[in-house]
């Protein structure tokens, strides 16, 4: 059942206590002697309909309603007057006011007005309470205390609301790029759709067009006699998720730039066109920029994917959320596996934050699974966990041709200069360790990336 919320504004009592005591057998009233006190409210709640008197004290009702529209334009608007001023009547309705009424109220005409403009909204609700359900059932878990996790959070919200917003997830293997697919989808107006998941780097790169558009029969020696419907027509009103997207031939770039670009596509060995619309959310590992300068990836198919960038970094580069990330699949896999497991030990959460995860939060699973598995709670220890080096330090960077350190004599020395060779010498000795990779370069010397990439281009 559907709850509608109204708020009643008059500064008259026995008006403002009669449609109160009227409606609040249906409906959730709250009444206002104000519309300043009613639009204070408005911070915290939002009605679905106010019945708002024009002929208010302080801020009169058509001021009120300019400001009720500006920052809520989904409120309905139901004006009161005490006469019938034409003029006023118009302005109210210019501004965006559903409808009016005349004083003396007439208690079973407001109520039929107020029922007929619920009834625009009806479907909305609906809407929103199905889509609240899904995501209460399908939306999957993404812990993470950082700020880094909570800023993508907040960017998954906004951009899941565009329906057609192409979406490009960057991040190391492990780091939970199909969670984010999946967190946009559950959050779109898609939601009701299916989200189709293919690892471009799973399937051969000659069969990879038939799997994204199908196939007609007898395409190829082998086809399905009646053909197969293809992931992009699986996934039409919903989400087509591309793991590994760098992995596409050329030729299924091509093919997969024109769906994009018209929403069109032909199945393998056919020639009818076939429509169909889902969002694309395409996510990777590998440098789709410099794959563009090799020439191994279309510049025209990557501004489509990218819309919208989200980089999620990796797992030692956000250390905050190795606790709580490892406590959740603790509780998790406790439970699948009938253990009594309960919370983490400050030795084994030591461990954990000391370790170095090259496989991300898929290695930190795998590691807590384990633990489970081997083990008997209520807490998990060290030694429960089949670390590598738990105990051990980080790499030790010794670069090459470290410049040597001046005295400090009499005549000083120039600090700063000094201190930027030092800072040089260390970059390139971590980079040169992880093979160029800044995200590891920037973990290996305590700094996140963004400030490992700032520093390195005032060095360059």
């Amino acid at each position: 059942m559907i709850n509608y919320s109204v708020f009643v504004i008059d500064d008259e009592d026995v008006a403002r206590e009669g449609v109160t005591l009227a409606l609040k057998s249906d409906y959730e009233v709250k009444a206002f002697a104000s519309a300043e006190a009613a639009i204070d409210a408005l911070e915290s709640e939002s009605p679905d309909l106010i019945l708002l008197d024009i002929g208010l004290p302080g801020m009169s009702g058509v001021e009120a309603l300019k400001v009720i529209k500006k920052k809520h334009p989904e409120i309905i608007v139901i004006m009161i007057t005490a006469y019938e001023d034409v003029e006023t009547v118009i302005s109210a309705m210019k501004l965006g006011a559903y409808d009016y009424m005349v004083k003396p109220l007439k208690m079973s005409a407001l109520v039929a007005s107020i029922q007929v403009a619920l009834e625009t909204i009806s479907m909305r609700k609906e809407i929103q309470m199905l889509h609240e359900k899904y995501l209460k059932e399908n939306l999957p878990c993404f812990i993470g205390e950082s700020n880094a996790i909570q800023d993508i959070m907040e960017i998954v919200k906004r951009v899941a609301e565009s329906p057609d917003t192409s979406i490009l997830i960057i991040g190391e293997t492990g780091t939970g790029k199909e969670l984010i697919a999946k967190a946009i989808h559950y959050r779109s107006p898609h939601f009701k759709g299916q989200i189709v998941s293919v690892n471009c780097a799973a399937i051969p790169r000659e069969l990879i067009e038939s799997e994204l558009f199908g196939y007609d029969k007898g395409a190829f020696t082998g086809a399905n006699a009646s053909g197969k419907t293809g992931l992009v027509e699986k996934a039409a009103d919903g989400t087509l998720f591309l793991d590994e997207v760098g992995d596409l031939s050329k030729a299924a770039q091509a093919k997969l730039l024109r769906f994009l670009e018209e929403g069109e596509y032909y199945r393998v060995g056919g020639t009818m066109k076939h429509r169909a619309q889902s969002r694309i959310v395409s996510a990777t590992n590998r440098n789709l920029p410099q794959m563009i300068k090799d020439g191994r990836f279309r510049e025209d198919l990557y501004y489509r994917l990218a819309v919208v960038k989200i980089e999620i970094p990796s797992l030692n580069q956000r250390p905050d959320d190795i606790i709580p990330i490892a406590q959740n699949f603790l509780l998790e896999l406790s439970r699948k596996f009938e253990k009594t497991f309960t919370g983490i030990s400050p030795d084994a959460e030591t461990a954990l934050q000391n370790h170095t995860w090259t496989g991300n939060v898929r290695e930190l699973k795998n590691i807590i699974e384990l633990a489970v598995l081997m083990s008997d709670g209520p807490v998990l220890r060290a030694e429960n966990l089949d670390l590598k080096n738990i105990h051990a330090d980080k790499p030790v960077i010794q670069p090459d041709n470290m410049p040597v350190l001046p005295s400090l004599s009499g005549s000083g020395i120039d600090f700063d200069s000094t201190l930027e060779s030092i800072e040089k010498h260390y970059f390139d000795a971590a980079l040169k360790m992880v093979n160029g990779n800044e995200s590891k370069a920037a973990g290996l010397l305590g700094l996140s990336r963004d400030k490992f990439r700032y520093r390195r281009k005032k060095q360059l």
